[in-house]
């Protein structure tokens, strides 16, 4: 871009100038702000234009004359709205504490900070910039950024939020941090070591949509989510298994879990589930709860006593609709218990199960089970990893000669 802007000028078919400067900045606005102030040198029209370019992205080092360009670059800014500011590589909280406050000044309505620093002291991010009522989206990332807000802070406008593998000074950091976002509607954190935060907690009234992923390993804590607004929630522990207590989120719609106990009786009011959860204490975190509006079931199956868990989730989901991308694994442990009763969502008239491996015992029993019992059902597809071709023909064999409830039923065996 840069070349073909001069390549006009030297030949006298200066075309990109005549064009409105409101087309101008649109187009300066998509390349990388190194390129736009070059373009300063093209002709005196081009000379300050770049000053009021509304998305400005450094990339800055440890050569203090990078950061002095930065400074100064964000101090002839002139902009009336600078719609967003990136700041990526290495710093130190000097230069943040500058660079920010400049941003700020400017009505900055994105701030992105991804840090890195070479001697892995930690980046604290300034708490005095921790009021800015201009301030839509706040993304922060990377270990090296440390949050420290020793007192409630003000951040009206705030609406997304990016806690991304940083680190927190205590407790009272994350509190103080979250009560001063009224309007907060997205809030992401990502976690890993160190930790100083015994117990996660996420009070926040006005959140719409949350996205917890945790890294951890050794940490005995737990979440707290209290989100009377909440839409969406996606909450996952990598490694073991961790506790969630939802003290309030009538409004929940689609929830995604993965390695997180105690927490299913509280999804009640979702109409989307996706579950990758430990069956074996079902009856500690059930606690007999009844899915009222749920009418979508994804299921991962590869921890032991799934089929238990499908049980319940079975006989407690009277508008179940689908019961889609099951995985199965090598699953062992205790028999399955089939249900007392046929539930409604066997009146459903399709059921997908995907990556189904119908060489295992306790997977043919399920699937037997579905087949004699689901009345209403118009197709049903197995798709399973590939196998060799004598045992296709015989799963064939055995799966076409099922016995099944709805005669009408058209059965799809997929060896992928």
């Amino acid at each position: 871009m840069k070349r073909c802007l001069r390549s006009q000028v030297v030949m006298g078919k200066d075309r990109i100038s005549q064009l409105p400067e409101e087309l101008l900045l649109k187009i300066l606005s998509s390349l990388a702000t190194k390129t736009v102030i070059a373009t300063s040198v093209l002709s005196k029209r081009w000379r300050s234009l770049w000053k009021l370019v509304p998305k400005l992205e450094f990339e800055y080092d440890e050569n203090r004359s990078t950061a002095e360009n930065i400074g100064r670059s964000l101090l002839l800014h002139k902009a009336p709205v600078l719609e967003s500011l990136r700041l990526t590589g290495l710093c130190e909280d000097i230069d943040v504490g500058l660079w920010a406050g400049i941003s700020f000044a400017r009505n900055v309505r994105e701030f992105v900070l991804q840090a890195s620093v070479s001697n892995l002291l930690p980046v604290r991010f300034p708490s005095s910039l921790f009021f800015c009522d201009t301030l839509q989206t706040l993304k922060l990332k990377n270990p090296p950024i440390e949050i420290h807000v020793p007192s409630p802070v003000s951040m009206k406008s705030l609406r997304t939020l990016h806690l991304d593998s940083v680190t927190y000074k205590d407790n009272t950091s994350l509190r103080n941090l979250l009560s001063g976002c009224p309007n907060l509607e997205e809030l992401l954190v990502h976690r890993g070591p160190p930790n100083c935060v015994m117990k996660f907690t996420i009070m926040v009234p006005s959140l719409k949509r949350l996205s917890i992923k945790d890294c951890t390993s050794r940490w005995k804590g737990g979440y707290v989510i209290n989100a009377p607004s909440l839409k969406y929630l996606q909450i996952e522990r990598l490694k073991g298994c961790v506790s969630c207590l939802i003290e309030d989120a009538p409004e929940l719609v689609e929830a995604n879990i993965r390695n997180i106990s105690n927490i299913l009786g509280s999804l009640k009011s979702a109409k989307r589930l996706s579950l990758d959860v430990w069956p074996v204490t079902i009856d500690y975190y059930h606690a007999g709860a009844i899915f009222y509006q749920l009418v979508y079931l994804e299921m991962n199956t590869h921890k032991a006593g799934w089929w238990n868990l499908l049980t319940t989730m079975l006989n407690s989901s009277p508008k179940l609709q689908q019961k889609q991308d099951f995985s199965i694994d090598d699953v062992v442990g205790e028999r399955w218990k089939r249900p007392g009763r046929v539930p409604e969502c066997l009146l459903s008239q399709t059921f997908v199960w995907k990556k189904y491996d119908l060489r295992r015992g306790k997977g043919i029993m399920v699937a037997k089970y579905i087949l004699r019992n689901a009345s209403c059902l118009k197709k049903a597809t197995f798709s399973t990893r590939p196998i060799e071709s004598n045992e296709k023909l015989e799963i064939l064999n055995e799966m076409n000669g099922m016995v099944k409830a709805s005669k009408s039923c058209h059965l799809d065996l997929v060896f992928e």
